[in-house]
């Protein structure tokens, strides 16, 4: 049979303390075209031959001074790394049941009772070489397909930004100052997810998340929107379905980052009291990601200046959040925003914390 050039070529571990038995094998394998092979006499060298030659089979004999064929088994199975197929092909005049069922249970792939037969022995040495490239070619097309799934994610991802940043843009062509806000807020909630010690992959959902919990004001009317003055009860009754325009709009997504912004743009103004809107939702029944984003938000849009108000120093911004504390927003939260802020008592601008 014309075996192709990688069978040609394969490395070859010839493992017996008689030379006569070396040399018999060697013949065996020119014969056939092989001659890639390195020859072990003493069984104490056979662990570094493993790890310089990097053979693709191994012929072992079993009955060896010193070191017999199943310590070094024992050794190369230690070597060896989980998953790797690297064929042992036992060759030993011990033909007892017992010592070929020890020789397989530590490993060994294929046994065979000296004196062989060279047809034979080729066969199962041609067998196992096949398994072995067999075994290598899938490994390749596993990491191959890992590359694969790693850029598809990558790609998805990427889509997955894109789409909250063209839906920002969406809600930030409405007001003038939404875009710094919807930044502001996204980076200072996820400052808090991480004081509150959530996970790192929950904390970048919050921090992706964030910008778009004003989705719904797409759909407020412009006079309402950007009103001076105080609205009607009228108007604030329009202005509330935000809420539910912005769930519906991000709902049915299988995508976690959009689903981490649907929760959060319909619940965020819920209240830790259960008097919110839109679903009167109370305590930690309102999800985590609106509850942080529900004290980021209201921190920025006191102390930034609105169309219908002038901005709040820090100070009262922040008396006004622990006034709120246990009634309109998670006290916990509430108390993790003021460990973001100040430090020994100082407080630190946004502007100043770490990027997260």
């Amino acid at each position: 049979m014309i075996r192709g050039e990688q069978f040609l070529q394969a490395r070859i571990l010839i493992v017996d303390d008689q030379e006569v038995n070396l040399r018999l094998l060697e013949l065996i394998l020119r014969r056939e075209g092989l001659s890639n092979f390195r020859s072990v006499q003493d069984p104490y060298q056979v662990i570094s031959s493993y790890v310089e030659f990097q053979p693709d089979i191994i012929l072992l004999d079993l009955l060896m001074p010193g070191m017999d064929g199943f310590a070094v088994m024992e050794l190369l199975r230690r070597r060896i790394p989980n998953g790797v197929f690297l064929p042992v092909l036992v060759l030993t005049a011990d033909s007892l049941p017992e010592t070929r069922r020890r020789a397989l249970a530590l490993g060994a792939k294929d046994f065979l009772t000296k004196p062989f037969d060279p047809i034979e022995v080729m066969l199962r040495i041609w067998n196992l070489l096949e398994t072995r490239f067999l075994y290598l070619r899938l490994e390749q097309q596993n990491e191959q397909l890992g590359v694969q799934v790693q850029r598809s994610l990558r790609e998805l991802d990427e889509a997955q930004t894109e789409v909250i940043w063209r839906l920002t843009r969406a809600a930030e062509s409405r007001d003038e100052d939404t875009g710094l806000h919807t930044q502001r807020v996204a980076r200072l909630a996820a400052l808090i997810a991480r004081t509150l010690g959530l996970g790192e992959e929950q904390i970048e959902l919050i921090r992706r998340a964030a910008p778009l919990h004003d989705i719904g004001k797409v759909a407020v009317p412009d006079q309402i929107l950007r009103k001076p003055g105080r609205l009607t009860p009228e108007e604030f009754e329009q202005i509330k379905q935000h809420t539910d325009f912005g769930g519906r709009l991000l709902a049915g997504s299988r995508l976690p980052l959009l689903q981490v912004a649907q929760e959060i743009a319909l619940h965020h103004h819920e209240r830790w009291d259960g008097t919110g809107y839109p679903q009167a939702l109370k305590s930690t029944a309102i999800p985590i990601a609106a509850r942080i984003v529900a004290v980021a938000d209201a921190f920025d849009a006191l102390t930034h200046e609105r169309p219908y108000k002038p901005a709040w120093s820090i100070a009262d911004a922040v008396e006004e959040l622990l006034a709120c504390a246990g009634t309109r927003y998670d006290p916990q939260i509430v108390d993790a925003l003021v460990q973001v802020l100040f430090a020994e008592g100082q407080y630190r601008p946004l502007q100043t914390l770490p990027q997260l």
